[in-house]
């Protein structure tokens, strides 16, 4: 049977694949598995509810307040939030859970649920599969006083804001700053943080209507960001996703800085200052290898993981790591946040801009990156990836013909039935003709 939850909670079609009956479902599962660990006893069991802007958060975020109140579950209404505000309000308020409504960067269309765990942290798989098995099990409704009580929490943008502001110690007075919000959950928090923090914001993408979030916006579409850095003449820009979990960034020529760039940039902050833990950074296998060898030039550890923010928070909470990330701009600066979190990676980056007075670019150009291509082979048996011997002997070869010089990751997706060839090298050419002869091996030998 598939797994109800993927890697980041449980996404869909709304109202197709994620049904009301599902949400409600769902949360009244969530609720008596965390009740059965005893995390409510001795009072009434509280929890916080988000939304992005989709036009469908409005029928789901119903369905899972009546599954919670049905339960006995009193709950906090946020509102449009992002997801690591509703994490931080999560742990502020001292919820027993909270449940963000967010498809992420995904179109308009989908819609998902994820469900925090006190503190404001994700539900680990074990949790997850605890509540899916509860699916559709008989339970004792409470009645009368006993069911839940809703209320609007209205002062949720506000309070999130004034946290991430008070996270920098040195004020952002006279940088301007292009913002792109992605028509998402961040319209309202994003530009309104930086502001407090003394910077010049120019939102784009701001306006939502339910039905624009991440169209042709945000971090999967940079040009107008690009174009608008450029036209305002702006320090720098940043794009957020539909639940401003991540961002990217430009700097003010209108050249992308991406998640590898930002992460050395921060790291090599946090370890001037003292405050980098164990001078090392948690990033995924997908870091540019220029990227890598960056920080351990400068001194800094760099811990490697699977691909995917859950095994990059995996690994810092394990170790005790403060710092980590991915390629595709999600950072996670741990002494503030259990998730990663847009608009707080853009104000520790400004925050570096307005200490040192140096540009993102001169920043970011720490980062020497080699050209990466990336080949998406489909048609194959991707369970045979790992095991086939003459694939095996192609990457041998060819990782001895490249040395040092690059690198090759060649892994079946986690989602689709393809797999992914990668490959970095000191030329554009030569990445793509190592990529294009592994693709056509793994097409070869895998073929189903």
């Amino acid at each position: 049977m598939t797994r109800l939850f993927g890697t980041d909670g449980v996404r869909g079609l709304a109202n197709a694949d994620l049904t009301a009956e599902l949400a409600l479902d769902l949360s009244v599962c969530a609720a008596h598995v965390l009740a059965d660990r005893g995390e409510f006893e001795g009072h009434r069991p509280l929890a916080v509810v988000g939304r992005d802007t989709r036009i469908s958060g409005q029928f789901l975020e119903a369905a899972v307040v009546a599954g919670l109140a049905s339960a006995g579950v009193d709950v906090l209404l946020l509102g449009v939030l992002p997801t690591p505000g509703v994490a931080y309000l999560t742990d502020r308020l001292g919820a027993d859970l909270g449940v963000v409504l967010s498809a992420s960067h995904n179109p308009m269309p989908d819609n998902g649920i994820k469900f925090l765990a006190r503190g404001g942290h994700k539900l680990d798989d074990v949790i997850e599969d605890a509540v899916e098995r509860r699916m559709g099990e008989p339970w004792e409704r409470p009645t009368g006083g006993d069911v839940g009580r809703v209320r609007a929490y209205d002062t949720a943008v506000e309070e999130y804001a004034a946290h991430l502001e008070s996270t920098i110690s040195h004020p952002l007075a006279g940088l301007t700053v292009v913002l792109d919000c992605a028509e998402g959950a961040a319209h309202a928090a994003g530009p309104r943080a930086l502001e407090d923090a003394g910077a010049t914001v120019i939102a784009i993408h701001a306006d939502p209507d339910g039905i624009n979030i991440n169209d042709n916006c945000g971090s999967t579409h940079l040009e107008s960001l690009r174009a608008a850095v450029v036209e305002h003449g702006a320090h720098a820009g940043f794009a957020l996703d539909g639940d401003a979990d991540r961002c990217l960034a430009v700097d003010a020529e209108g050249n992308v800085v991406d998640g590898d760039q930002i992460l050395a940039i921060l790291a090599l902050s946090m370890r001037e200052q003292g405050k980098l833990a164990k001078d090392t950074v948690v990033a995924t296998v997908m870091s540019n290898l220029g990227f890598v060898q960056a920080l351990r030039a400068a001194g800094v550890g760099v811990r490697q993981t699977k691909v995917g923010d859950r095994y990059v928070l995996e690994a810092m909470r394990v170790s005790g790591y403060n710092l980590g990330g991915e390629q595709s701009g999600h950072v996670i600066l741990a002494d503030h946040a259990t998730t990663g979190d847009g608009i707080l990676t853009a104000l520790h980056v400004l925050e570096r801009m307005a200490t040192t007075g140096r540009s993102l670019a001169d920043l970011a150009s720490v980062v020497h990156r080699l050209p990466q291509v990336l080949l998406n082979v489909s048609g194959v048996d991707k369970s045979r990836a790992d095991e086939d011997a003459v694939v095996a002997a192609a990457l041998a070869e060819e990782e001895a013909l490249l040395g040092d010089r690059g690198r090759i990751l060649l892994r079946p997706s986690g989602t689709e039935p393809i797999v992914r060839v990668m490959v970095e090298a000191p030329s554009e050419d030569e990445a793509q003709d190592v990529a294009s002869r592994l693709a056509e091996v793994v097409r070869r030998e895998l073929a189903l």
